[in-house]
């Protein structure tokens, strides 16, 4: 498994990167709109780690993975193909988190194209979802740009998360790796 766009490369988080993930979950902006907007400790940190290396097992290509800057050799977030139960049914949900030094460059809109590209030509997927909550307008934004659209809200862990969907691709097939 291999995904890359233009200035991206995704890499399985190890053991190495807790360090990475732990600062992201203990930075109250960074969590803001993630899971119930609570920032983690190191023990909770370890278990959402856990929890990542859990969605590997669940089929190749699949879960979180830490996003490097090519050129520069240094981490800028996390984005993946994340295996998500809505309202009874297994979806798979494109994921992305970027930290907060490099919000505005457009990595998570070339993050999002580039695993909407492997779900759908190395994983042979139709249907995606990205599950955001009504605040987050960025990752709206996102999640539009990559052709998806507000499908419903739904209640998550006690929040309010709007579901963006799209099974629609043939759209982005020549600018699926090139960025914004």
């Amino acid at each position: 498994m291999n995904i890359e766009s233009q200035r991206l490369r995704f890499c399985k988080y190890t053991d190495n990167e807790f360090e990475y993930l732990a600062d992201l979950l203990n930075n109250p902006e960074m969590v803001k709109y993630i899971g119930e907007g609570k920032t983690k400790d190191r023990e909770g940190a370890k278990n959402f780690l856990e929890w990542i290396y859990h969605t590997y097992n669940l089929g190749s290509g699949l879960g979180l993975m830490v996003l490097e800057d090519k050129e520069r050799n240094n981490q800028v977030g996390h984005a993946g193909l994340v295996p998500q139960v809505i309202e009874g049914e297994e979806e798979i949900e494109i994921g992305y988190w970027v930290s907060k030094e490099h919000w505005g460059r457009g990595y998570a809109t070339e993050a999002a194209r580039a695993l909407l590209h492997y779900g759908h030509h190395q994983l042979r997927l139709t249907r995606f979802i990205s599950l955001i909550q009504p605040g987050n307008t960025a990752s709206q934004r996102v999640a539009e740009k990559i052709g998806m659209t507000l499908e419903k809200m739904i209640i998550q862990g006690n929040q309010d998360v709007y579901v963006y969907s799209t099974t629609k691709y043939s759209k982005f097939k020549s600018t699926s790796l090139n960025g914004n």
